[in-house]
């Protein structure tokens, strides 16, 4: 179904119910922390129960329910970052673990920024071609295949303290793939982490904190447009409905996924993505999804 516009802004989700919500929410809280793509999720299952594309813009502002849930996951890690790199700035220890991490998060935040603006008209425009069904299986599909490869040369002996700039700018590169729906932030920035030769947790650890810019950005720049967009007051309550319930089920995701990761591999990822994919190019070639 075509997505409903205002401005050229896409906001098919004002047209769906508090349980359509409720339920995209849940799988958006899921599916954005693990390496399967949010937005590939939120765009198929719609499709698949007749309902109408909630938008970009809505899967945009509901990656602040994965923003809330790591910065509850890892406060520990965050407060100690933050005061790690005032310390070093101040004593001007720049050697320092946290300042050292924290510049690296930083670098690896400018690629995907830069992109965000420079293609902001194409990826949140009404009808957008990048979230056309083929191309989101297509880039689950060859994800899959890079994450295969992935756990099949990597050695597993890094951690996020032994995380240098060319590192964070190699992660921070891989996560700019994540602007296509299909190809997954989290799976963008694992899945070069993991090349590295960074430990499961290690690099879903780095993903997920260098997810806390990128996402604060995005979230808060749909915030802004959806603002002046003149949305009605039924809509906002909407946006924050869904907004509540991603945050519990992100919350829920990150804590699975981080005890996960220390015990077994990324293979059952690997799986579904190739499964997911392939099963959505036939549907979309048969004319089952359109």
């Amino acid at each position: 179904m075509s997505a409903l516009c205002g401005n050229n802004i896409d906001t098919g989700f004002a047209s769906l119910a508090y349980e359509h919500i409720a339920i995209l929410g849940v799988i958006q809280g899921i599916t954005e922390l693990l390496p399967i793509s949010s937005t590939a999720h939120m765009r198929v299952i719609p499709a698949l129960l007749g309902w109408q594309d909630p938008g970009s813009a809505f899967s945009a502002v509901m990656q602040l329910a994965a923003l809330i849930a790591v910065l509850a996951y890892f406060r520990r890690d965050i407060l100690a970052l933050i005061s790690g790199s005032v310390k070093a700035v101040v004593h001007r220890q720049f050697d320092d673990v946290g300042f050292r991490l924290a510049l690296a998060i930083t670098l690896a935040t400018i690629p995907i920024g830069l992109a965000g603006i420079a293609l902001s008209t194409l990826l949140n425009t009404c009808e957008s071609p990048l979230r056309n069904l083929l191309v989101i299986g297509i880039s689950s599909v060859v994800m899959a295949i890079l994450l295969a490869f992935a756990e099949l040369i990597c050695r597993h002996q890094r951690t996020v303290q032994q995380m240098r700039l060319i590192d964070a700018l190699i992660v921070g590169l891989a996560q700019v793939a994540a602007l296509i729906p299909g190809v997954s932030r989290s799976g963008s920035t694992l899945t070069a982490a993991l090349f590295l030769n960074f430990k499961r947790e290690e690099a879903a650890r780095f993903s997920f904190l260098l997810g806390l810019p990128a996402i604060t950005l995005a979230g808060c720049k749909e915030l802004w447009v959806l603002w002046h967009a003149h949305l009605s007051l039924e809509t906002w309550l909407l946006l924050a409905f869904g907004l509540v319930v991603a945050s519990i089920s992100a919350f829920i995701a990150i804590w699975g996924l981080m005890r996960f990761l220390e015990r077994f591999s990324t293979w059952p990822f690997v799986f579904y993505r190739l499964i997911f994919g392939v099963l959505l190019i036939a549907a979309v070639q048969t004319g089952i999804l359109v």
